[in-house]
């Protein structure tokens, strides 16, 4: 069983309800994969480290994590040379949320790119435990009514990239892509 886990940049530090999954999920022997950004990933490597977890999969552009704490393998991500910003480190997430088996997402309610890998792993019908920091809970988001009652509670910006996110996804989608 693979997860994917990952959050916002904005998040450094982890509070104990989300301590507490991470260990469930170590303690489980599930396959765990991480991307290499700063913030949620990179605490989240942390964790795992610290409990000597050898489960643990980096994704990372073209073989180069940014960061690696316990040296684990790394699956490498093609990205094309003409490719940079938000688009270049969302093919990595792609790549994951395919990989994967559900997710769990460490949301500030405002990363575009954590709404991103929740949309991704939904479009591909799986689902999603969001640890909501605004509130401090766990949400279980099993596809896109869920994930836009979500939405509704957010920040009208939040709204704004949701919906642009969406419009993308479908632009690619009747691309063929």
């Amino acid at each position: 069983m693979n997860i994917f886990i990952a959050g916002a940049r904005s998040i450094k530090t982890l509070d104990e309800n989300v301590l507490v999954r991470l260990r469930n999920i170590s303690d489980k022997g599930l396959n765990i994969l991480i991307g290499d950004c700063y913030g949620v990933d990179t605490a989240v490597q942390k964790y795992f480290h610290k409990l000597n977890n050898h489960n643990i999969t980096i994704y990372a552009n073209n073989g180069k994590p940014r960061n690696n704490v316990g040296n684990w393998n790394v699956h490498s991500v093609v990205a094309p040379s003409n490719i940079r910003g938000f688009d270049y480190y969302a093919l990595k997430d792609v790549a994951m949320a395919d990989d994967a088996d559900y997710g769990f997402m460490i949301w500030d309610g405002e990363s575009r790119g954590t709404l991103n890998n929740i949309i991704n792993l939904i479009i591909r019908n799986k689902h999603v435990l969001v640890y909501y920091t605004k509130i401090n809970k766990m949400l279980t988001i099993k596809d896109i009514d869920s994930l836009e009652y979500l939405i509704g509670k957010c920040s009208a910006a939040t709204q704004r990239n949701y919906i642009n996110l969406i419009n993308k996804h479908a632009l690619s989608a009747n691309a063929g892509f």
